[in-house]
């Protein structure tokens, strides 16, 4: 048996508000329904969710009642309690409610869509309903704004490590791990790396340690927006020791990007345990460099997939040479697929016409739906709109593979000369073309494996 919906929603500070908590919204709607002589019907309620999305649990149950044809209409006690969204109010009325002929009533704004009138006043109401959220967060926005000028911390979310927030004060604290930031900066100044340093604190990732370091927090300053704030909390270093902290990290990042600009970087792969290798200095030569698997370096953990590995170490020399070798065939052997045909093209145009054309027919059913309320009209429009979704279905696929036969096209002309042009060619731009083909390398013992991202027209 079909029913009625009752759905209602309270955020977390509307509860506080007199006339939307939870009961007093069930005991109006219920008292309309049986005002109506409505017999059947069924609650979804949403507590503590907000209205600025339709992403909660019993929204997305009376979604799926609707389309499972078991709701009739759906009752809410104001319109802002559906969302108070735009978008998502209009989305709700036009392409779930009305394609499976379900009515929508307000009690508070005395609305039924089932009527021109109340179709109407949808589309106003739910635009004031947005501006009204939107106001909401251009105020909050502001009072944040004036909160961290006056020195107090953002809140609670994402405190930095090192510090404790202090509700009452408004202010950070600092903790019993402060002392380790602290000795983060002086581990820093005094030359060791990221990851030496994550190793001697303890920690996962030296990306950790990157993060704790660049936060100005740690020098009594709240950054909010792109703009520094002098906060009231009690700093961990000074000011002279970020900066310092900060010119080493702009002087190491510039020595990384010239001593380590080798040109397979984050594609090799070991055949073995499945880990990342890396390039490593292997004896004194400056040109001495081996690929070794990542499962070996003890000073990154979280990247070892076998401490047993057993895999070759190769030459970087002779990986490099093997790899560009088979680059070049493989430029050959793209370069010669078929090129796209030009009827391709236009399969995206006469669909686009097609959404046109059904488009312009939908808008005068409308019209005429306006002026008067002929179910046959109603339905050939529900009709017309899920012909207009499965064109629009169809464009986006020809879309992404045209999107895909542009890229490809791109690639292949930048190989198509690759032999002639590859020793002119800058280091930064082997590299980018490089990954713009390659999806992976893999090494197992003596054997280079390259997998290409186009591989499957070659």
């Amino acid at each position: 048996m079909k029913k009625a919906a009752i759905y209602i929603r309270v955020s977390t500070d509307a509860q506080r508000e007199e006339g939307y908590s939870i009961d007093a919204q069930k005991e109006a709607l219920a008292a309309y329904c049986k005002a109506k002589g409505i017999k059947s019907y069924d609650f979804y309620i949403d507590g503590g969710f907000t209205g600025s999305n339709i992403e909660r649990p019993e929204m997305q149950r009376l979604i799926g009642d609707i389309k499972n044809s078991l709701i009739d209409c759906v009752l809410v006690y104001k319109l802002d309690r559906l969302s108070r969204s735009q978008k998502d109010t209009l989305y709700l009325i036009e392409d779930v409610f009305n394609p499976y002929g379900v009515a929508f009533m307000s009690l508070n704004e005395n609305m039924d869509t089932s009527t021109p009138h109340g179709r109407a006043m949808l589309g106003i109401l739910s635009a004031f309903a947005q501006l009204e959220r939107e106001n909401i967060r251009e105020r909050t926005r502001m009072g944040m704004k004036e909160r961290v000028k006056s020195g107090l911390w953002m809140g609670g979310g994402r405190i930095p490590y090192g510090y404790d927030y202090d509700k009452k004060q408004g202010i950070l604290v600092p903790n019993a791990e402060s002392e380790n930031v602290r000795k983060m900066y002086d581990l820093y100044l005094e030359g060791n790396s990221f990851s030496k340093i994550a190793q001697i604190m303890g920690m996962k990732y030296d990306r950790q340690v990157m993060m704790i370091l660049s936060r100005k927090s740690n020098a009594g300053f709240i950054v909010y927006n792109d703009e520094e704030y002098k906060g009231q909390h009690e700093a961990l270093i000074s000011l002279e020791t970020y900066q310092k902290t900060m010119d080493l990290m702009r002087d190491r990042s510039v020595v990384r990007e010239t001593s380590g600009n080798y040109l397979f970087t984050g594609l090799i792969y070991c055949g073995k345990c499945g880990a990342k290798m890396r390039y490593q200095k292997w004896g004194k030569k400056s040109g001495d460099v081996k690929i070794i698997c990542y499962s070996l370096d003890k000073n990154k953990p979280y990247l070892i997939k076998d401490p047993n590995c057993d895999n070759t170490k190769l030459w970087a020399a002779d990986v490099e040479d093997a790899v560009i070798k088979d680059l070049f065939s493989f430029s050959v052997k793209l370069t010669s697929v078929e090129e796209k045909k030009s009827s391709d093209l236009s399969v995206t145009e006469i669909l686009t016409r097609q959404y046109d054309d059904v488009s312009k027919k939908i808008k005068r059913l409308y019209n005429l739906y306006s002026e008067d309320s002929d179910d046959i009209l109603l339905e050939t429009i529900n009709d017309l709109k899920k012909q207009l979704l499965d064109i629009q279905r169809q464009i986006e696929v020809e879309q992404e593979r045209n999107a895909i036969s542009d890229k490809i096209e791109k690639v292949k002309k930048s190989l198509s000369t690759l032999k002639e042009t590859w020793e002119y060619m800058t280091a930064p731009e082997k590299k980018n073309l490089v990954r713009s083909c390659i999806e992976k390398i893999v090494i197992t013992d003596n054997n280079v494996e390259v997998f290409y991202k186009f591989g499957n027209l070659a």
